[in-house]
C-alpha cells in the first residue's frame, strides 16, 4: 500500500518516462493537426482560384501555403521528431494568428481548440523532441564527432 502512494504521489520523472510523454504528444498532437493540414494541402492542389482566408493581409494563395507549409509539412516533422523546436514556430504562429486574428472575435470556446494546440506547441519548443526523436539521434552524433 505504501509503494502505491508512493507511486501516486511521486510528481519526478526519470528522462525515459518524459520522453515517452513527448513522443506521445508529437504523435498524437502532429497526427491531430495533420488532418487540418491535408484538408488545406486538397484546397491548394484543387484547380481554379484559391478561396481561403486573408486574415494578415498577404494574399489567399500565400496564406493557404503559409497555412499548409505549417500544418501539414511541420507536423510531419513533429511526428518525426526531426528539427522540432524550429517547426513549432510556423504552428505557433499559426495558432496565434487563429486566436487573436481569426476569431478574434469569437467567444473562447471557439478560440480554444487553437490555444491549446499553441501551449503544446510551446511546450515543444521548450523541451524538445526528446530521446525517440530523429533530433536526439542526430544530436547524439553531432556531439559524437565533435568529442
Amino acid at each position: 500500500m505504501k509503494t502505491i502512494i508512493k507511486t501516486i504521489f511521486n510528481s519526478g520523472s526519470n528522462q525515459t518516462q518524459l520522453s515517452v510523454a513527448l513522443l506521445i504528444m508529437r504523435l498524437a498532437i502532429g497526427s491531430f493537426m495533420l488532418t487540418h493540414g491535408v484538408g488545406k494541402l486538397m484546397m491548394l492542389l484543387a484547380e481554379g482560384p484559391v478561396q481561403f482566408a486573408d486574415p494578415i493581409g498577404i494574399g489567399m494563395t500565400l496564406s493557404l501555403v503559409m497555412a499548409v507549409f505549417a500544418e501539414f509539412t511541420c507536423s510531419i516533422l513533429i511526428i518525426l521528431g526531426f528539427g522540432t523546436r524550429l517547426a513549432t514556430l510556423p504552428l505557433l504562429f499559426t495558432m496565434f494568428v487563429a486566436v487573436a486574428v481569426v476569431h478574434a472575435a469569437d467567444p473562447f470556446a471557439v478560440k480554444e481548440l487553437a490555444a491549446l494546440y499553441g501551449v503544446v506547441y510551446l511546450i515543444l519548443s521548450i523541451t524538445g523532441a526528446g530521446k525517440y526523436s530523429l533530433d536526439y539521434l542526430i544530436g547524439r552524433k553531432l556531439h559524437a564527432s565533435h568529442s
